[in-house]
């Protein structure tokens, strides 16, 4: 029987109380594929279906148990950036060649970056790790966060096409999936994969209301519609 995607979501934390096993980027060699995993776009349910059907020499980089027990395959490996669940496409160069890149079908989930926003907040006060953003968004409301020039500086330098660029700076993805149209999106996916990606869950989801339009005024839509412009324009997005 196919063991249940769902399968071993959470570990415990110490003194009680359980989080998210963080599953992230999959380097598919047998099944010619890379799947990038960009923050808060629901990226983490989507990983979850393909980690349920994961090859025996795929590389996975995670926390999850199973990704824990292939680590080994990492060590020693030099890649040019930093090896952990949301590495680019340049960020692995050095593990993966650009002459197997060629090779290699490259997908990632997008986002409405309004609701996306929304997530993105609501997560880092969730938090408790020593990061600057957890820091800002921990005594700022969200107006405050999102008009705050490191939220810009984070936001504004990290679109959605830079996660699928290589090292030489070419952009490699066959497939952007967008939340907002999964079924549709995935059909070139599945297409590469041979087999559909039934029942993918809502996982790893923030403690917010599920419209995210209320938690903006004017001036807040509008900052983000400066800081996400190319993501915008590119995937049709618009707020409402």
């Amino acid at each position: 029987m196919r063991r249940a995607a769902g399968k071993a979501r959470y570990k415990p934390l110490p003194g009680g109380g359980r989080a998210w096993y963080h599953r992230g980027m999959i380097i598919s060699r047998g099944r010619r594929y890379i799947f990038v995993h960009i923050p808060k776009t629901g990226g983490t349910a989507l990983a979850l279906a393909l980690e349920a059907r994961a090859m025996k020499d795929d590389i996975l980089i995670g926390d999850t148990p199973k990704a824990v027990r292939r680590r080994a395959r990492l060590r020693g490996q030099a890649a040019r950036g930093r090896l952990w669940k949301h590495s680019t496409l340049a960020d692995i160069d050095g593990l993966v060649t650009p002459a197997e890149l060629d090779g290699l079908f490259v997908f990632t989930l997008v986002r409405n970056p309004w609701d996306r926003m929304v997530s993105y907040y609501h997560w880092l006060r969730a938090q408790g790790f020593d990061h600057p953003a957890v820091h800002l968004a921990a005594r700022t409301d969200f107006a405050g966060f999102v008009a705050h020039p490191q939220t810009g500086a984070a936001i504004g330098a990290n679109g959605y096409a830079g996660y699928v660029t290589d090292a030489a700076g070419r952009e490699r993805c066959g497939a952007f999936v967008r939340l907002e149209a999964l079924r549709a999106d995935l059909a070139p996916v599945e297409a590469h994969l041979g087999f559909r990606l039934d029942a993918i869950p809502r996982a790893n989801a923030s403690a917010r209301q599920a419209d995210y339009r209320p938690y903006y005024d004017d001036a807040t839509a509008e900052r983000v519609a400066a800081l996400c412009a190319d993501d915008i324009a590119r995937f049709g997005y618009r707020f409402g």
